[in-house]
Order: structure tokens, then C-alpha cells, then sequence
């Protein structure tokens, strides 16, 4: 069973699973890697939730203040092994919940072309894809998405 914990950037847990997906982007970003990268510091984020499969954490995502009335979603990671179990969709309802929560009406995102299976996870979840954002604006490999948070 998946138990989703809710925990900052302090985590232990969240800060391995980070130092996973860092080295996955490396390989998948290529020569963007460093530009991406500058864009992913784990201090500001507040709001983080590791996913659990019994006592060992193998996901995690977390949320930070966009704008006035969004959150951005962040970090977004399932191990390798675990994939395909409905542990990214649980990581990214909770990240919803606790913005919808916090009183914001809208998600927003940004996730590269190649990560396909994020971009499927996106859509299988109702994002919308909008025009590329802030410093993603430039970026080719980049896709935007955000979502209206009604209720939960």
C-alpha cells in the first residue's frame, strides 16, 4: 500500500529521491541539463510529499508559490523500479489537495518533451498545455501545463 507523507525539504527521504531524479534529468536534458538545473533548488520548497510503498520512500513531488492564486508544481519523481504502479498520480493528487488547501486555484508546471511518461501523466490528469512560461519561455524541450483546482 502507498502511504503519502506530507514533509519539507528537510526530508531525508526527499533529498535522496532529488538526488535520483538529478542524475535521471542529467542524462535526459542533455546539454540543457545546466540550465534546467538553476531552476530546481530544493531550500525554498515548503510543501513536499514523499510517497511510501511500506517504509521505503519511492517518490516524491512538491509545490511552491507561483503567483497569487497558483502553486508550481516541482520534483516530481517515481523510482524506476516502482513505476507503473499509480504512485505518480497519488504524489501529484496530494500536491493538488494541499494547494487546493492552501487556498490557490490553479496548478501550473513545466516538464521536458522527452519525459513522456510525465507528459502522459499530465494529461491522464487533466492538465492543460499553455504557452511556455517565465524562464521556460525560450525553451524547445520545454512544455508548460496547468490545471483549475475546483474542489477536492
Amino acid at each position: 500500500m502507498i502511504q503519502i507523507k506530507r514533509t519539507n525539504s528537510k526530508d531525508k527521504a526527499f533529498v535522496s529521491l532529488v538526488k535520483d531524479l538529478d542524475a535521471y534529468l542529467k542524462v535526459m536534458d542533455g546539454e540543457e541539463h545546466s540550465f534546467y538545473n538553476q531552476f530546481n533548488g530544493i531550500a525554498v520548497l515548503d510543501q513536499v510529499v514523499v510517497a511510501y510503498e511500506g517504509d521505503v520512500p519511492v517518490g516524491c513531488g512538491a509545490i511552491k508559490k507561483y503567483d497569487s492564486s497558483s502553486m508550481e508544481v516541482k520534483r516530481m519523481f517515481v523510482l524506476p523500479q516502482h513505476r507503473g504502479k499509480g504512485i505518480a498520480k497519488k504524489i501529484l493528487e496530494a500536491l493538488e489537495r494541499w494547494s487546493f488547501e492552501l487556498g490557490y486555484k490553479k496548478c501550473v508546471l513545466e516538464t521536458g518533451k522527452r519525459q513522456k511518461e510525465a507528459v502522459l501523466l499530465y494529461k491522464a490528469a487533466n492538465y492543460v498545455k499553455t504557452p511556455n512560461y517565465g524562464p521556460y519561455v525560450q525553451m524547445e524541450n520545454s512544455i508548460c501545463f496547468e490545471k483549475e483546482l475546483n474542489e477536492f
